[in-house]
């Protein structure tokens, strides 16, 4: 369950973007989340979760060295991506991965959705919304973004939405990485100041970013000697206003998409998805507690 503190920041920030972002995420996140993506994986030669995780989301961008997933996908470990990257681009070629990320999602919504919802007059209209959204999102500087815009786009209405809003998310990410580095925060920074302010728990967030308890801990001290973290470790007011201030670039870098499409047709777009997105959820496509510290917008939250 979200903290007061959480809601509380959710309800003074909560922008276009952002509600945006909440609204359509799960869309997309049944490529790390269905048991259809990891299964695609291994049917291919991977090992565990994050061999398949990398291999999806950096897939569009060829077979990329380890350094440059690292330095993309910003706040996990370089040894934790290295563990994966690049030996899994010998087990199969990004292209492949591609594919099979794509059949993978494919399957999960059939599943999670049914065929009805998916042929309905509603999922094309959202699909179609979203694509608009997405072929005007500026990739300039947003490496993630412009690979994945640069792949053949589906035809089938439910696998636009996902491929459109693939595209958003990791324009959203792109820009929220250069938020962190107008705001001077490290990889490790980053995760623990935003654990600090309720996105996240701490002990979970470090084990599934790969740092160690001592490179956690320099983090911390350097986060206190910024006044950004008490001596305890806690967020302090300098440093909620830090968390407040990346956001809020985040969403405004996130939000040329929305203005393209207009306000009429974004909230169409959430109106159309909400059933959806509850559907995956119900269904187990989304992890609820989820590292990005993301609740979904539907008429439940």
């Amino acid at each position: 369950m979200p903290t007061e503190q959480e809601i509380a920041m959710e309800q003074q920030v909560e922008t276009r973007a952002r509600r945006l972002w909440r609204a359509v995420e799960p869309v997309h996140a049944v490529t790390y989340f269905a048991p259809e993506s990891k299964e695609a994986c291994d049917a291919l030669g991977t090992k565990g979760f994050w061999m398949s995780y990398f291999a999806l989301r950096a897939a569009p961008l060829g077979a990329a060295p380890a350094e440059l997933v690292t330095a993309l996908f910003y706040n996990f470990h370089p040894a934790m991506v290295a563990r994966a990257v690049p030996d899994v681009w010998a087990v199969a070629a990004p292209e492949r991965f591609v594919a099979a990320r794509l059949e993978a999602v494919d399957a999960a919504l059939r599943r999670l959705l049914g065929a009805d919802v998916l042929s309905s007059p509603e999922v094309a209209e959202a699909a179609g919304i979203a694509r608009d959204a997405a072929l005007a999102a500026p990739t300039a500087g947003r490496a993630l973004a412009a690979a994945n815009a640069a792949l053949e786009w589906p035809d089938a209405p439910h696998l636009l939405l996902w491929h459109a809003q693939t595209v958003l998310r990791e324009h959203r990410g792109d820009g929220h990485v250069a938020a962190l580095l107008s705001a001077g925060l490290d990889p490790v920074e980053a995760l623990v100041v935003f654990a600090a302010g309720g996105s996240a728990a701490a002990e979970k967030l470090r084990e599934r970013r790969g740092w160690s308890e001592q490179e956690w801990a320099a983090a911390v001290d350097r986060l206190a000697d910024r006044d950004l973290l008490d001596g305890a470790g806690a967020i302090t007011d300098a440093g909620r206003a830090l968390v407040v201030e990346v956001e809020s670039q985040t969403d405004a870098l996130a939000d040329v998409p929305w203005a393209a499409v207009g306000d009429a047709r974004a909230e169409r777009l959430v109106e159309l998805v909400e059933p959806l997105v509850a559907a995956i959820v119900a269904g187990g496509g989304f992890m609820v507690d989820n590292p990005m510290g993301l609740r979904p917008l539907t008429s439940a939250g």
